[in-house]
This record gives structure tokens, sequence and C-alpha cells, in this order.
């Protein structure tokens, strides 16, 4: 048969393969480790502290977005905030962005409580702007799916403190 050839054969082997370094090369690139799902275009840091330096540094306020993996509140939200072009462009260009996965040791992170998902934002002076709420008094940092509005808005106002307050 055809397939006994050396030629034919070589021709599938590089066919595999160059199937292969295809798949590796786009397992590399996606996911970025650091956006676990909630945008592989925006740059994140990997901690706390690194997101405090970088605020200062660059003037531009910190979002700290708190979740778990096998939260489906969480997962409802990171769809919608990573399909959001207003969202992921304000967080491209404007903000120091951080989303974890545990509780660092600042209490000024999680005013009334551990819950996610929780999103707080951080002030360049390092201010934790505890005045920055979402639309629930139970409980105040967390958004659902359909406030991402309300989110928008609220990225915006953290903007904006900065220039009037700074």
């Amino acid at each position: 048969a055809m397939l006994h050839s050396p030629l034919a054969l070589s021709l599938l082997l590089i066919a595999v393969s160059s199937n292969l370094a295809m798949a590796i090369k786009k397992e590399k690139r996606a996911p970025q480790t650091l956006s676990r799902g909630w945008g592989d275009e925006i740059t994140w840091v990997q901690t706390y502290e690194e997101g405090l330096y970088q605020a200062k540094k660059s003037n531009k306020p910190l979002m700290v977005i708190h979740h778990l993996e096998d939260c489906q509140y969480c997962q409802a939200l990171k769809k919608v905030f990573a399909e959001n072009e207003e969202i992921q462009e304000m967080a491209q260009n404007n903000f120091v962005m951080l989303n974890l996965m545990h509780e660092t040791t600042d209490k000024n992170l999680s005013p009334d409580g551990q819950y996610v998902p929780r999103i707080m934002f951080v002030d360049p002076s390092l201010t934790v702007r505890a005045d920055i709420t979402g639309r629930y008094s139970n409980r105040l940092y967390t958004y659902e799916p359909q406030d991402i509005p309300f989110l928008i808005e609220n990225m915006k106002k953290a903007l904006r403190l900065i220039q009037t307050e700074l």
C-alpha cells in the first residue's frame, strides 16, 4: 500500500509533529496563567504587594478581584467581565489589575467579610477605597453578572477620585 513508502511515512510524521508544535505553542499563549480567565489581554500583577507598588509607581488605581475556582457566582461574573469590551479596555489601560484566589493579610481588603466574588479598589495613595461599593448592603463589594454597568461606573469612579483627591 501507499503508506509503506518512506516518503508518505515521513510526510505523515511531519504533519503530526507540526500539529503537535502548534498545539504546544497555543498552550503557551493562552490561558495566560495570571489572568485565570478574567482577561488574557490584561497585564496582571502576581501579588497584592506588587499591585500596591505598581499603583503607586504608575499613579493608577489597583483593582483587586477575590474569587475561587469552584464558586459559581465567581464563574458567572468572570464570564461577563472577560467578555465586556469596556471593562477589558479600562483594565488594560487605566488600572493595575490583580485577581486573587486567597486572602491577603491586609484586613482593609475585607471590611465586611471574606466572601467571593469581591472587588475592591485601592488608590495610588495606597488607600483602600471602602467607599466604592456595589449594590448589595449585606455584601458591599460583590457584583452579579447583571451588575456589570454598575461595576463600570465604579471603575470610572475609582479613576475620577484619584484626579480630584490627590
